[in-house]
């Protein structure tokens, strides 16, 4: 249970930042809508967002922890340490003038940046000019974020999860703050917003350096050098930006075509995809995250059955949570949205297509978290070309339904069409692994997957003929549609909760052994 007890610890800590990040974009939806300046800003914090999940996140997470976790269990204890803690100096002094050197050139180019990002802000000058602005102001953040990630890299190894999973907190409680005090103005709002983006990588950044002392890593600063280890994380990290990348860049193909569409639509998939975000992040990041150093500890160790049992029981905890919250926004979007984001210059028909927008995400929702419990599979063994080869096809399957897609059904095109890679994606992941002898769903996970959709589709039936009968409540006031909502998910909860105890999706036991207790 100590790999569930890790999830568990890691996800209620991005639970608690998730939070934040709504009350963030409620303000944001209240005091900037779906605008023009709010296209702008969402253009501006998703492309540094968009490289750290990328490459900080994504390629140097994955190339980077197998190989901390392998020279940190080559000898005794103190001796692997200090090797490992050796590893990571060598990767900081490459990676620093790496980002300062790539910052400095987006910076420059980010006029051409934006053309290739976003065309169809160019023909009008004033929205241009100002996403151009802003983005230059968030941009340092993927230098700080960068380094951020290599430092919960470190700690995630050590199992020191809570500094890396609070880390968020600090980028949501700088946005509140921001949007708060500087609300008066849109273009004064979206100027101080790209300015917190940057302030909140600097905040963590701190953070996660005063955690690496109390674990005994501060990290010194060593003359560059293309040291046999650095050099190996560069060839594994290289293809591992397109292999853990995928899901990103398809979401930065939305945003080019849906620069394209009637001015809103960048918006409406923003808030769309904040929501579906929410079980990524807090069930598909957290598990990712502790399962990377766990199967790469277990197969540094010879021990490849323990470390596919880590996979499957991964599997069966996010696949509990997640399809029954994929159903939940599938057929619920309309209350959600009003609750959460219709008021002030954010109206119902901002709420209605953003509903839709969501629905469609919803459909994709486990199969983004599948990729990342999939995806270590390959990075522990250190492969980082196969996910590649299978992301391209699924970047092609997403541009080709892109264009297809987006003609009859606009931004609902783009938002379902992302969801239909998402799944050419896991069941390409799976074939690969299954037939090298990897990865097989035991029959345990195949019990549970079974019982996880009854109780999801019994839960999503009872929830959508309640949302029937509440109707009334979301045509109300705000403290009537909180109460719909509120009864709305407490009756999923309860059905769904029901429904897993029937099914044997779990026992009193694995709660009890969760919370450490006898």
């Amino acid at each position: 249970m100590a790999l569930l007890r890790s999830i568990s610890t890691f996800g209620g800590l991005t639970l608690v930042s998730r939070v934040l990040g709504f009350v963030r974009d409620i303000l944001l939806a209240s005091f900037l809508g779906a605008s023009l300046v709010a296209d702008c800003f969402f253009v501006a914090f998703k492309l540094p967002n968009f490289f750290r999940r990328l490459f900080a996140e994504g390629a140097f997470n994955a190339a980077f922890v197998p190989l901390f976790c392998g020279i940190l269990g080559d000898r005794g204890e103190a001796q692997g340490r200090a090797r490992a803690k050796r590893f990571a100096e060598e990767a900081l002094a490459v990676l620093l003038p790496t980002l300062l050197l790539f910052t400095a050139l987006m910076q420059a180019a980010m006029p051409w940046v934006m053309v290739a990002l976003a065309p169809g802000f160019v023909d009008d000058p004033e929205k241009f000019d100002l996403a151009v602005d802003l983005t230059r102001s968030t941009f340092p953040y993927l230098m700080l974020i960068s380094l951020v990630s290599l430092m919960a890299g470190v700690l995630n190894s050590l199992n020191r999860f809570v500094a890396s999973a609070s880390a968020p907190i600090l980028l949501n409680l700088c946005l509140i703050g921001s949007i708060i005090f500087f609300h008066d103005n849109d273009f004064l709002a979206g100027r101080a917003l790209a300015r917190a983006v940057t302030v909140a990588g600097i905040a963590q950044l701190v953070w996660l350096t005063v955690a690496m002392h109390k674990a005994g890593m501060s990290l010194r600063l060593r003359w560059p050098r293309l040291t046999p280890k650095v050099k190996s994380l560069g060839i594994i990290m290289l293809p591992a930006a397109l292999g853990a990348g995928a899901v990103q860049v398809n979401l930065v193909i939305d945003i080019i075509l849906a620069s394209l569409l009637p001015e809103g639509s960048l918006s409406y998939l923003f808030y769309a995809d904040r929501l579906n975000q929410l079980p990524i992040g807090v069930i598909g990041v957290a598990v990712g995250t502790v399962l990377l150093p766990a199967m790469s500890r277990k197969l540094a160790e010879g021990e490849t059955a323990a470390a596919i049992e880590q996979q499957n029981r991964a599997m069966e905890v996010a696949l509990l949570i997640t399809v029954p919250a994929a159903v939940a926004l599938a057929v619920i979007p309309g209350p959600l949205i009003t609750v959460l984001f219709e008021r002030g210059a954010f109206d119902s028909s901002a709420t209605a297509a953003t509903a839709m927008a969501l629905s469609a995400y919803a459909a994709g929702l486990p199969a983004y978290v599948l990729i990342k419990i999939l995806t270590p599979g390959f990075f522990s063994r250190h492969d980082t070309r196969t996910p590649v080869k299978i992301s391209l096809v699924a970047l092609a399957v997403n541009i080709v339904l892109n264009v297809i897609l987006m003609i009859p059904f606009k931004h609902v095109g783009l938002a379902l069409a992302t969801a239909i890679s998402a799944w050419v994606n896991v069941g390409l992941l799976y074939l690969v692994l299954r037939r090298r002898g990897h990865f097989e769903i035991d029959p345990r996970l195949r019990r549970k997957l079974v019982g996880i959709g009854a109780a999801a589709a019994g839960m999503g039936l009872a929830v959508f003929l309640l949302a029937g009968y509440l109707s009334a409540f979301f045509a109300g006031s705000l403290a009537a549609k909180i109460a719909g909502l509120a009864g709305l998910i407490l009756a999923g909860l309860a059905v769904y909760g029901l429904l897993a105890w029937v099914f044997r999706l779990f026992r009193i036991g694995d709660i009890r052994q969760l919370l450490g207790r006898s």
